[in-house]
């Protein structure tokens, strides 16, 4: 009895250190793994590394590293601890049904996360919309994508089965300058096109055009522009053109027009 109890303590001790063991070697791997991909994208120059996009796949792929080693070492502590690995992977198929019911929408949010990826929805680094959120991608992982209000600072996470409801910001800005029909069109279009020159000096301006007459309003004819910058700085950049408008229709003596009620008296 004395030596059936000896080999059982031998067993589980053994057992016991296996199974730190494991663990332990999985977790130095994981944290190498992790490690050089985290000093290549710090810096590497490589295209891979440095654009939005290469920065994203970097990201995805530290998440999907993550849970292949969690699941083998899962797998392999099973198997060292005297359950059968096969089995268990056979015995699922019978549960197969309600598990996939209780896990359908964590498997959404892993496929949609890889058509982020494939499909080109978004990178890290984007300016996104989501609901009545404006803010910067950080992270995009299996299961959600995080980004960072530009509003208030606060980190938000979004399942990846909702990135239809994500829009990515454009970099263009549409403004109309609305300039009172008695201001001739050739007068107009040169106050505008000096506002155009002007806004291209302001900073997070990339660039700046006329597009042409958009709208015959009420009290006024509306002249389209078109502002690219950088989204990060879309709120900012909006203001400083619309100063700039005003400026450039102050300096050519043209009012801003405002609506008007005709009354007439019988």
């Amino acid at each position: 009895m004395e030596k059936l109890e000896e080999i059982w303590d031998a067993l589980w001790h053994t057992k016991i250190i296996n199974s730190i063991a494991v663990v332990l070697v999985s977790f130095i791997l994981y944290k190498a793994i992790t490690y050089v991909l985290s000093r290549g994208e710090d810096k590497s120059n490589f295209k891979l590394f440095t654009s939005n996009r290469g920065k994203t796949y970097v990201k995805l792929m530290k998440s999907i590293i993550r849970s292949i080693f969690i699941i083998l070492t899962l797998l392999i502590l099973l198997q060292i601890n005297g359950i059968n690995v096969s089995s268990v992977l056979a015995g699922v198929g019978i549960f197969g049904i309600i598990f996939g019911l209780a896990i359908q929408d964590w498997i959404k949010d892993i496929i949609r996360g890889s058509s982020i990826i494939s499909d080109d929805y978004f990178e890290v680094g984007n300016i996104v919309k989501y609901k009545d959120i404006e803010g910067k991608v950080l992270v995009i992982g299996l299961k959600t994508t995080k980004i960072k209000d530009l509003k208030t600072g606060n980190i938000i996470s979004i399942a990846n089965r909702n990135i239809d409801e994500i829009e990515v910001v454009s970099k263009l800005i549409y403004i109309n300058i609305p300039i009172p029909y008695e201001v001739s069109i050739d007068k107009a279009e040169k106050a505008v096109n000096e506002i155009v020159e002007s806004i291209k000096t302001n900073s997070n301006v990339e660039n700046c055009r006329y597009i042409g007459i958009t709208e015959l309003a009420d009290s006024s004819v509306d002249y389209l522009i078109e502002v690219e910058g950088n989204p990060l700085y879309k709120r900012q950049t909006r203001r400083d053109a619309l100063r700039s408008i005003l400026v450039g229709l102050t300096n050519n003596n043209i009012e801003v027009p405002y609506k008007q009620i005709d009354i007439h008296n019988k």
